[in-house]
């Protein structure tokens, strides 16, 4: 098997002197002196992109996204600081790639480590891409079966509808979002709004935890990656749509419910 793209960016990235690679919210930085110079970010919030967001001198972001929008884009988060995006599958040599990078580093590094630098790696072309599982977590076949069966759950309620949210799937009661399914630092968590009244007796189950963004909301995260227990599913599912749910939906579910 060839050299894919996860080993062609670190190849580039971890060229230059003193730099290391950390973890940082799901995708690696590279960082040189505790100074991030580049971010790896794969399908990002859904958007479709493998891709490095380089901290790129000062008119860079601007030219590059203007003259080459096939290749270059403004990265969300770090674009209104002038950070670049940069595709890494849409045909742009490697040289070139590595060259971008070299500037984003040399924007950040200490002058005496810019100094001794040398030639910029000349890299040899990735020949295979990255796995479908890393581009979407979800397509691990343990993880599509829980999905697809969660999704039986939930399109058998009354008015309901599958969609992406932030590029994870959810499931609507109307236009409100009752459920959803992803998966974060190599583990499956399914979602549900229970109230901020039981989030706390919950969690001394140690599959629950409170998520980062909508906890404060009432909503809980459920770790299905080894295990699932569909009656336990099928109790918070109703309990989360229950709660959206319009009037004429909630008259419209079987009497067992």
């Amino acid at each position: 098997m060839g050299k894919d793209i996860n080993a062609a960016v670190r190849e580039v990235c971890l060229s230059f002197p003193e730099t290391e690679e950390r973890p940082s919210r799901g995708s690696p930085d590279f960082r040189v002196r505790d100074k991030t110079f580049a971010t790896y970010a794969v399908n990002h919030h859904g958007d479709g992109r493998i891709a490095l967001w380089l901290n790129a001198p000062d008119g860079a972001q601007r030219f590059y996204s203007e003259n080459e929008p096939e290749c270059y884009f403004v990265p969300p988060y770090v674009g209104p600081r002038g950070w670049l995006g940069v595709e890494l599958d849409k045909g742009l040599d490697w040289r070139t790639i590595a060259q971008r990078v070299r500037e984003a580093y040399e924007k950040v590094a200490p002058a005496s480590l810019v100094r001794a630098i040398g030639e910029t790696i000349a890299i040899e072309p990735p020949t295979e891409t990255i796995p479908d599982e890393q581009f979407d977590p979800l397509l691990a076949p343990h993880a599509k079966a829980r999905l697809e069966t969660l999704a039986e759950i939930c399109l058998a309620l009354p008015e309901t509808s599958a969609a992406k949210q932030f590029g994870t799937p959810v499931f609507r009661a109307g236009k409100k979002t009752f459920c959803g399914a992803h998966r974060y630092g190599g583990r499956m968590h399914m979602e549900f709004w229970v109230g901020r009244d039981r989030q706390a007796m919950l969690t001394f189950d140690r599959r629950y935890s409170i998520p980062r963004y909508t906890g404060h909301n009432g909503w809980i995260n459920l770790d299905v990656e080894e295990q699932v227990d569909w009656d336990e599913v099928r109790g918070l599912v109703l309990e989360s749509y229950r709660h959206f749910a319009l009037k004429r939906m909630l008259k419209a579910l079987p009497e067992e419910a």
